[in-house]
């Protein structure tokens, strides 16, 4: 604003210099940082394709279309065969991944959990087993783990002409797990339609119970409905439709066994490790989370006639996962990136039979590094966004 002297002339203020003005100086350094990226990035990239070209390698990913000319022990739900491509490969390795993730998630939770609970109980044996389990599988490398599964138990499973019976679970041998294999017939499709129909009237169920307790304080059984829905509702439609499921079980044959599902030793032993050992780290998770919640709020569950059980059920889990999923994110990410052990014992994830034995066989090197990088990124990110998600709607909503 300009100013009046006692002549009564007007005087502008006096101007700064540009680059004296701090954010045009931050500015110039953002751009000047980003240009010497683009620069480093640029010339990384055509320092890589001169090389390529040097050893007479053709860079891009038209690779991804010729035949792979291996073969793949594992790969339930894409069909594969050594006449498949590269591009096939790539998604086998990367269902594989998905596979020993997910299972080793769900599995790493629940035994978490309990673990982190246990380290918490009133009774001395299971808290001192609880501590010992948490103190000894966590110290320990997870790729130790990996081949004491895989090289310590699994190798000394009778072979295959003698194998394990395990009942209604198949039977198990060194070389597999060969459990009963589902056929679906005509019109099990529907079985599925209502199964996913009554998971979603569940989540409905739950939501609405929510708001009745809520504005009632009337609580609703929600697990107990929801459970006779997702078994009784697909269970009356299988019947209905006369039982379209037939089940293939293994039987002895010459060289091992024939039919079922073969379920190798590597996918168990990977799977069992990763799970065993991120428990042990989200048990800890668990029962920090736990102890962060002010006593009083036990206290006064007990007060109002609450047992231990519901106390914990209702009151304590509830409010300890606002500080659990924050970092029990971390652990699952951790999962899923230590999944690239799999190399080490042949199980064919996407480290393995991507990042490895195809690109030994085509030496694009840069390609197949970069999509198995983006891939392990593109994993974490949606996992990430999940939780994130997961963890807004677990937060204090003021009222």
């Amino acid at each position: 604003m300009a100013t009046t002297d006692t002549m009564g002339s007007s005087q502008e203020p006096p101007k700064v210099a540009l680059l004296n003005d701090p954010k045009v100086r931050g500015l110039i350094v953002q751009l000047v940082l980003l240009a010497a990226i683009l620069w480093l990035v640029w010339n990384m990239g055509v320092n890589a394709a001169n090389n390529l070209a040097a050893a007479g390698i053709a860079s891009g990913f038209g690779f991804l279309e010729n035949t792979a000319g291996f073969g793949v022990n594992f790969s339930p739900f894409i069909d594969y065969a050594e006449t498949s491509t590269y591009g096939t490969v790539y998604l086998v390795g990367l269902q594989n991944t998905l596979i020993v993730a997910v299972i080793g998630v769900f599995f790493a939770t629940v035994i978490g959990f309990l673990v982190g609970v246990g380290r918490l109980s009133n009774n001395w044996i299971i808290r001192k087993i609880s501590y010992g389990y948490v103190e000894i599988l966590r110290n320990i490398p997870l790729l130790l783990q990996i081949f004491i599964w895989y090289k310590g138990v699994l190798a000394f499973l009778p072979g295959k002409r003698e194998p394990m019976s395990l009942g209604i679970f198949g039977s198990i041998d060194v070389s597999a797990w060969t459990a009963p294999k589902g056929i679906p017939g005509e019109g099990f499709k529907f079985v599925i339609y209502t199964l996913i129909a009554a998971i979603v009237v569940s989540i409905f169920i739950g939501r609405w119970a929510k708001k009745r307790q809520m504005a009632t304080g009337q609580q609703f059984p929600v697990f107990l409905t929801s459970l006779g829905l997702i078994i009784l509702a697909p269970a009356i439609v299988f019947l209905a439709l006369g039982s379209p499921l037939s089940w293939e079980y293994p039987e002895p044959g010459r060289f091992g066994l024939r039919g079922g599902a073969a379920i190798p030793p590597e996918l168990i032993a990977l799977t069992v490790a990763l799970a065993t050992y991120t428990a042990s780290f989200i048990a800890e998770i668990v029962r920090a989370g736990i102890l962060a919640i002010n006593r009083g709020q036990t206290e006064a569950s007990f007060a109002l006639g609450l047992r231990s059980g519901p106390t914990l059920r209702l009151v304590i889990i509830p409010q300890a996962l606002r500080v659990i999923i924050p970092p029990l994110t971390s652990q699952y990410l951790n999962l899923t990136k230590n999944s690239s052990l799999a190399v080490a014992i042949a199980y064919p994830d996407l480290t393995s039979v991507f990042a490895g034995t195809a690109l030994n066989q085509t030496g694009q090197a840069v390609e197949i590094l970069l999509m198995t990088m983006l891939t392990y990124l593109a994993l974490s990110l949606l996992t990430s966004l999940f939780m994130n998600w997961y963890n807004s709607r677990m937060a204090l909503v003021e009222r």
